[in-house]
């Protein structure tokens, strides 16, 4: 029987912000373009496929806090030359669970006001390097101490890299954080995979790194927590190519 997942659970990062809580609708399209090549003598046209092609659109609130809110932030972001990092967790925050990964521009941010009911908000995000499908590395648990995330099986290995982002929207450790994802062929021994920039003490921050080449089967997230007081709630997914 399949296991189907409710709405309830999703999760929305973007860039070094949780914005899960702001909104209640989520779309993510995938698409390819193609170019006709039927000729004479065919029943059916033909066709071959071109650019990938991607956009995730948020639908929920109207919220003016400074920075964080849905209207100080996506106003900001509209036009800008920096790309956002978007991650969808459609199945909810749990290790091994589906993530959807876009780096993309912010194209539409609108705001209604319908006079009996809450004001709401919507964006919408579009992708230069399509949609990015990946697993969850991380549980959502906050962290203060060294240590290996539950590896994550891909069934096999694969040949054509990848790409990892990292989210940390809270973070109150007062010493450094390095994020790593680790891969294995045996889930035994594992290797530095992907090496993020170094996450200062009590800041929030978030990244976005290609691999290349071969990517073994099994995959885990692993963090060294220097500082002794505090703590960080970094979100790490990864999608292969």
């Amino acid at each position: 029987m399949p296991t189907f997942k409710h709405g309830k659970g999703v999760a929305v990062f973007i860039d070094e912000y949780d914005f899960s809580t702001y909104f209640n609708d989520m779309t993510a399209t995938a698409s390819v373009d193609t170019a006709e090549t039927s000729t004479f003598g065919t029943s059916a046209k033909t066709y071959i496929t071109g650019h990938a092609d991607g956009t995730i659109s948020l639908g929920g609130y109207f919220e003016s806090t400074a920075s964080v809110g849905t209207d100080q932030y996506f106003a900001s972001k509209l036009g800008g030359a920096t790309k956002q990092k978007v991650i969808v967790l459609p199945g909810g925050h749990s290790n091994g669970g589906r993530a959807v990964m876009i780096e993309s521009d912010t194209t539409s941010y609108e705001v209604t006001s319908p006079i009996g009911d809450v004001v709401g908000a919507s964006a919408e995000f579009q992708s230069s390097d399509g949609v990015e499908r990946g697993v969850i590395l991380s549980s959502g648990s906050a962290i203060s101490a060294t240590e290996n995330g539950t590896s994550v099986d891909n069934g096999a290995a694969s040949s054509n890299g990848g790409v990892g982002y990292l989210s940390v929207p809270t973070n109150t450790r007062n010493g450094n954080i390095t994020v790593k994802i680790q891969s294995s062929a045996d889930n035994s021994t594992f290797a530095d995979l992907i090496t993020f920039t170094v996450v200062s003490s009590a800041t929030a921050t978030s990244q976005r790194v290609e691999v290349t080449g071969s990517v073994a089967r099994y995959l885990r997230v692993s963090h060294t927590v220097a500082g002794s007081t505090g703590s960080a709630t970094p979100t790490v997914a990864f999608a292969r190519r």
